[in-house]
C-alpha cells in the first residue's frame, strides 16, 4: 500500500518518524524501520527518520502488508482553537474516535494528522475526547488539547455546564411548539438501537419551533443530558421522527425527494465558560450543503416554487 499526501502546515518542522507516525497511526519504531528501508520519500528523495519536514512537500510512504492498518483521515474545519481546546466542525461520515467495526476517519486521527496536539488523557483511541457526535451527525464537537482542560471539560459535561444547541428537521408539527421531553432511554436487547424504556437512563430534551414547513418543522433542540441517539429517539417517541432517519421511523420516500442520505440533524452551537480562563466562549456552525439543500427544497414547496 502506498500513501501520498502533502505535509500539513501543522507538522512543518517535525521529524519524519514523529510526523509519519501521527499521520498514519503507526508507532515511531515502525516508521523508523520504513525509513531505514528507504520506503519514505519527500518530493521523490529518500527521507531519513530524523529529517525535518517542510509544509506542502509531497510525502510518500510505502507500507508493507505487515504494517499496521492505516486509518483514513480528512481535513477537519476548525471552528475555534486555543492552547487548551479545539472545536471542530465535524462533517458527516466521521466518527469521534476509532472503535470496533469502524474503519473510517475519526476526529482524533484527523486532528493528529493536521498537526493539532490533543490531550493524552483517556484511552489511546479516545485521547482528548470530552464529547461525541454520531457518525451521521454533523456540526460542532469539542476536543481537549491540554491536560487541565481535559479534566475540567469532562466535569463540565457531567455537570451539564456546556450549552449544546442542535437544529433538527422533523416530520410534522410538534404540539406544543415549545416543549420538554423527559423520558428514560435504554438500548433494545440484541440491537444497536435505543428507545424510551422503563429501565433506561434519565434523559431530558428541550425543543422549540424555529420554522414551520410543509409537513415538517425546523426545531432548535437543547440537550440537558447526552444519551446515545437521544434527539432521534425522543423526537420519534413523540411522533415526530427526524427527516432522513428511517432507522427511527423517518419516511424514506420524503428523504429521497429531498436528496437526503442521513438524518437532518446538526450540532449548530456550543456555549460554555472556558475551562482555564473562565471567560465565555460561543461557537456557531452553518448548515452543511446537504442539509441546506434539503431545507431549501422544503421551503420551495411552501412558496409554491421549484
Amino acid at each position: 500500500m502506498i500513501r501520498e499526501l502533502p505535509v500539513p502546515e501543522g507538522l512543518a518542522g517535525e521529524r519524519v518518524d514523529s510526523a509519519v507516525a501521527r499521520l498514519l497511526g503507526l508507532s515511531r519504531t515502525q516508521v523508523q524501520d520504513l525509513a531505514a528501508q528507504g520506503l519514505i520519500t519527500v518530493d521523490g528523495q529518500v527521507a531519513g527518520k530524523s529529517d525535518r519536514l517542510e509544509a506542502d512537500r509531497l510525502l510518500r510512504v510505502e507500507l508493507p502488508e505487515t504494517a499496521a492498518k492505516v486509518e483514513p483521515v480528512v481535513e477537519l474545519p476548525i471552528a475555534y482553537e486555543d492552547h487548551d481546546l479545539v472545536v471542530v466542525d465535524k462533517p458527516v461520515g466521521v466518527a469521534a474516535h476509532s472503535g470496533p467495526g469502524w474503519d473510517g476517519p475519526t476526529v482524533v486521527g484527523s486532528l493528529l494528522a493536521q498537526g493539532v496536539a490533543v490531550a493524552r488523557s483517556g484511552p489511546v483511541e479516545r485521547r482528548g475526547i470530552v464529547q461525541r457526535l454520531d457518525v451521521g451527525t454533523s456540526g460542532l464537537m469539542m476536543v481537549a488539547k491540554s491536560e487541565p482542560a481535559y479534566s475540567v471539560l469532562k466535569q463540565m459535561f457531567r455537570d451539564r455546564a456546556v450549552h449544546k444547541i442542535y437544529h433538527a428537521v422533523v416530520q410534522g408539527l410538534p404540539d406544543p411548539l415549545v416543549g420538554t421531553i423527559d423520558a428514560p432511554i435504554g438500548r433494545l436487547p440484541g440491537e444497536f438501537k435505543f428507545a424510551v424504556t422503563h429501565g433506561g437512563k434519565p434523559s431530558i430534551t428541550h425543543y422549540e419551533l424555529i420554522e414551520a414547513l410543509p409537513g415538517a418543522a425546523l426545531l432548535r433542540v437543547h440537550l440537558e443530558t447526552g444519551r446515545t441517539h437521544q434527539i432521534r429517539v425522543h423526537l420519534a417517541a413523540i411522533g415526530h421522527p427526524l427527516v432522513g432517519d428511517p432507522f427511527y421511523g423517518g419516511d424514506p420516500k420524503l428523504a429521497a425527494r429531498l436528496g437526503l442520505e442521513r438524518q437532518w440533524l446538526h450540532a449548530a452551537a456550543l456555549e460554555f465558560a472556558h475551562p482555564v480562563t473562565g471567560l465565555p466562549v460561543a461557537v456557531e456552525s452553518p448548515y452543511p450543503a446537504d442539509l441546506a439543500t434539503a431545507l431549501d427544497a422544503l421551503r420551495q414547496v411552501a412558496t409554491g416554487s421549484g
